[in-house]
Protein backbone atom coordinates (compact mmCIF):
# COMPACT_ATOMS: atom_id res chain seq x y z
CA UNK A 1 0.00 0.00 0.00
CA UNK A 2 2.96 2.38 0.41
CA UNK A 3 3.33 2.12 -3.26
CA UNK A 4 0.32 2.51 -4.07
CA UNK A 5 0.09 6.29 -1.51
CA UNK A 6 3.18 7.05 -3.05
CA UNK A 7 1.58 6.98 -6.50
CA UNK A 8 -1.59 8.83 -5.52
CA UNK A 9 1.11 12.05 -3.87
CA UNK A 10 2.49 11.88 -7.11
CA UNK A 11 -1.65 12.02 -8.77
CA UNK A 12 -2.50 14.96 -6.62
CA UNK A 13 0.89 16.97 -7.75
CA UNK A 14 0.06 16.41 -11.21
CA UNK A 15 -3.61 17.90 -10.25
CA UNK A 16 -5.31 14.46 -10.18
CA UNK A 17 -7.13 13.53 -7.66
CA UNK A 18 -4.58 11.51 -5.51
CA UNK A 19 -5.30 7.66 -6.13
CA UNK A 20 -2.73 5.25 -6.64
CA UNK A 21 -2.86 1.89 -7.49
CA UNK A 22 -0.30 -1.31 -7.44
CA UNK A 23 -0.88 -4.80 -8.55
CA UNK A 24 1.67 -7.82 -7.72
CA UNK A 25 2.07 -10.41 -9.33
CA UNK A 26 1.99 -14.37 -7.84
CA UNK A 27 5.54 -13.66 -7.07
CA UNK A 28 5.04 -10.62 -5.19
CA UNK A 29 6.39 -8.38 -7.58
CA UNK A 30 5.12 -5.29 -8.58
CA UNK A 31 3.85 -5.68 -12.09
CA UNK A 32 1.82 -2.44 -12.65
CA UNK A 33 1.90 1.36 -10.53
CA UNK A 34 -0.10 4.23 -11.48
CA UNK A 35 -2.22 7.62 -9.76
CA UNK A 36 -5.30 8.65 -11.58
CA UNK A 37 -4.80 10.54 -15.01
CA UNK A 38 -8.30 11.52 -16.08
CA UNK A 39 -7.48 14.90 -16.56
CA UNK A 40 -3.83 14.74 -18.10
CA UNK A 41 -5.03 11.88 -20.80
CA UNK A 42 -8.81 13.48 -21.11
CA UNK A 43 -10.04 10.04 -20.01
CA UNK A 44 -12.91 8.94 -17.89
CA UNK A 45 -11.91 5.64 -17.80
CA UNK A 46 -8.42 6.71 -16.83
CA UNK A 47 -8.69 5.92 -13.09
CA UNK A 48 -5.74 4.48 -11.36
CA UNK A 49 -7.15 0.83 -11.38
CA UNK A 50 -7.69 1.09 -14.82
CA UNK A 51 -4.24 1.79 -15.55
CA UNK A 52 -2.62 -0.65 -13.75
CA UNK A 53 -5.10 -3.51 -15.08
CA UNK A 54 -4.31 -2.58 -18.79
CA UNK A 55 -0.74 -2.69 -17.59
CA UNK A 56 -0.47 -5.43 -15.94
CA UNK A 57 -2.55 -7.59 -18.72
CA UNK A 58 -0.45 -6.15 -21.37
CA UNK A 59 2.81 -7.28 -19.12
CA UNK A 60 1.45 -10.60 -18.39
CA UNK A 61 0.07 -11.17 -21.88
CA UNK A 62 -3.65 -12.24 -20.81
CA UNK A 63 -6.83 -11.05 -20.43
CA UNK A 64 -6.95 -12.31 -16.63
CA UNK A 65 -4.86 -11.51 -13.74
CA UNK A 66 -5.11 -14.70 -11.96
CA UNK A 67 -3.44 -14.64 -8.99
CA UNK A 68 -2.74 -11.28 -8.81
CA UNK A 69 -3.61 -8.72 -5.97
CA UNK A 70 -4.67 -5.21 -6.53
CA UNK A 71 -3.62 -2.76 -3.93
CA UNK A 72 -5.46 0.50 -4.16
CA UNK A 73 -6.25 3.89 -1.99
CA UNK A 74 -9.80 4.24 -2.32
CA UNK A 75 -12.65 2.21 -2.37
CA UNK A 76 -13.26 1.63 -6.00
CA UNK A 77 -16.21 2.81 -8.44
CA UNK A 78 -18.59 0.56 -10.18
CA UNK A 79 -16.49 0.84 -12.99
CA UNK A 80 -13.67 -0.19 -11.58
CA UNK A 81 -15.27 -3.12 -9.40
CA UNK A 82 -16.56 -4.74 -12.63
CA UNK A 83 -12.71 -4.54 -14.12
CA UNK A 84 -11.59 -5.79 -11.30
CA UNK A 85 -14.11 -8.84 -11.57
CA UNK A 86 -13.00 -9.03 -15.23
CA UNK A 87 -9.68 -8.81 -14.47
CA UNK A 88 -9.99 -12.33 -11.66
CA UNK A 89 -8.11 -10.27 -9.66
CA UNK A 90 -7.45 -12.87 -6.77
CA UNK A 91 -7.37 -10.05 -3.68
CA UNK A 92 -8.36 -6.64 -3.55
CA UNK A 93 -7.04 -4.22 -0.63
CA UNK A 94 -8.02 -0.74 -0.43
CA UNK A 95 -7.56 2.27 2.14
CA UNK A 96 -10.53 4.67 2.41
CA UNK A 97 -13.88 4.11 2.23
CA UNK A 98 -16.32 6.18 -0.30
CA UNK A 99 -19.22 6.54 0.72
CA UNK A 100 -20.37 8.63 -2.26
CA UNK A 101 -19.05 6.95 -5.33
CA UNK A 102 -17.58 3.45 -3.88
CA UNK A 103 -18.73 0.80 -5.65
CA UNK A 104 -18.00 -2.28 -3.05
CA UNK A 105 -18.87 -1.23 0.08
CA UNK A 106 -21.39 1.26 -0.81
CA UNK A 107 -23.09 1.86 -4.12
CA UNK A 108 -24.42 -0.82 -6.92
CA UNK A 109 -21.80 -3.42 -4.72
CA UNK A 110 -20.84 -4.70 -8.10
CA UNK A 111 -19.45 -7.86 -5.84
CA UNK A 112 -23.14 -8.97 -4.46
CA UNK A 113 -24.80 -9.08 -7.70
CA UNK A 114 -25.88 -11.74 -8.89
CA UNK A 115 -24.16 -11.13 -12.41
CA UNK A 116 -20.79 -10.78 -10.71
CA UNK A 117 -19.14 -14.28 -12.31
CA UNK A 118 -15.86 -13.20 -9.71
CA UNK A 119 -15.56 -11.67 -6.36
CA UNK A 120 -12.34 -11.29 -4.99
CA UNK A 121 -11.13 -11.89 -1.70
CA UNK A 122 -11.50 -7.71 0.19
CA UNK A 123 -9.52 -6.07 2.60
CA UNK A 124 -10.84 -2.57 3.01
CA UNK A 125 -9.02 -0.05 5.36
CA UNK A 126 -5.69 -0.50 4.64
CA UNK A 127 -3.60 2.19 5.26
CA UNK A 128 -7.54 4.08 5.42
CA UNK A 129 -6.23 7.57 7.70
CA UNK A 130 -3.47 8.53 5.08
CA UNK A 131 -5.65 8.15 2.31
CA UNK A 132 -8.53 9.59 3.54
CA UNK A 133 -6.35 12.70 4.34
CA UNK A 134 -4.93 12.98 1.21
CA UNK A 135 -8.10 13.09 -0.23
CA UNK A 136 -9.11 15.70 2.05
CA UNK A 137 -5.94 18.05 2.04
CA UNK A 138 -6.41 17.70 -2.08
CA UNK A 139 -9.92 18.72 -2.16
CA UNK A 140 -9.64 21.43 0.69
CA UNK A 141 -6.92 23.07 -1.33
CA UNK A 142 -9.56 23.57 -4.58
CA UNK A 143 -12.47 25.47 -2.28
Amino acid sequence: MDRALREARLAAERGEVPIGAVIVGPDGAILAAAGNRTEEMRDPTAHAEMLVIRAAAAQLGAPRLVDCDLHVTLEPCPMCAQAISFARIRRLYWGAADPKGGGIEHGPRIFDQPTCHHKPELYPGIAEAEAGELLRAFFRERR
